[in-house]
């Protein structure tokens, strides 16, 4: 599989909710090129929106919305009964509300990038990746949506009008043989273990291809890296990663359809 020498390196923020969880984020900062903030839904408020907005266009990094089920009890991942229609306006209430807090602080908002449960369904459902596509392109033109490499979402996505689109890979999170992620939930579905994520992550960069849950080798088209900021060690991990792409000659920027 064709690879390429630059990736995107991408974080769900503005999630955190004690003054450890959100210094933790703010280094976070300091080492990935996207962000995806949390919408007001299922983690964050409109103050903590604005902030890591503020925080992140300071640093140059590529600002999205994150938009997620209304459920902050289970963190926005557990799955929902989702009619297309209460999913695209779900999802375009939240990319609004972030929309017009980036245009209060001089920002641009670039992609947007589903959380949780809602990413999860929307990956493999299409009528709901549908539904999501439609609620992006409803807000304006020349957003890129981040999904899930290989799913329905980045289909849904090619289709709208108005919508780019950038391929998701993880190399913090375990995959199905079906290229679908592992439920949080189970086991073995977390990597947190340095040398493993660090080298998922090369092989996905470098070679296309990422090991299965059940030893088969998947491949697959990266546009951008995620790690998650709740995963055990994330800053340790994040560095343990930048030191790999500089090693391997990687460049780590913005999409390029984030401009």
């Amino acid at each position: 599989m064709t690879t390429h020498r630059t990736i995107d390196v991408n974080c769900d923020l503005g999630e955190g909710r004690t003054p450890g969880e959100r210094h933790l984020e703010t280094q976070l900062m300091d080492i990935v090129t996207s962000v995806n903030v949390a919408c007001g839904v299922h983690a964050g408020s409109a103050a903590v929106m604005r902030q890591t907005v503020r925080l992140a266009h300071a640093r140059g990094l590529a600002i999205g919305a994150h938009p997620g089920l209304a459920d902050r009890e289970h963190k926005g991942r557990q799955e929902q009964a989702l009619s297309p229609d209460f999913a695209r306006e779900l999802v375009a209430a939240q990319v609004s509300d972030l929309l017009a807090i980036c245009r209060t602080e001089g920002a641009r908002l670039t992609h947007v990038k589903p959380h949780g449960a809602l990413y999860n369904m929307a990956a493999g459902d299409p009528a709901l990746a549908d539904a999501v596509a439609a609620g992006i392109a409803q807000i304006g033109p020349q957003l890129v949506l981040i999904g899930l490499a290989g799913s329905q979402l980045l289909r849904a996505g090619r289709a709208a009008a108005g919508v780019t689109v950038a391929a998701e890979g993880f190399a913090d999170r375990a995959y199905r043989p079906d290229g679908q992620l592992v439920a949080r939930h189970l086991a073995g579905a977390l990597i947190e273990e340095e040398t493993a994520v660090v080298s998922r992550a090369r092989s996905l960069i470098l070679h296309g291809t990422i090991q299965a849950i059940d030893g088969s080798l998947l491949q697959m088209h990266i546009d951008t890296l995620c790690l998650h900021s709740d995963t055990a060690g994330a800053v340790r991990l994040a560095f343990a990663l930048r030191k790999m792409l500089k090693q391997e000659g990687i460049t780590v920027q913005r999409l390029p359809h984030a401009g």
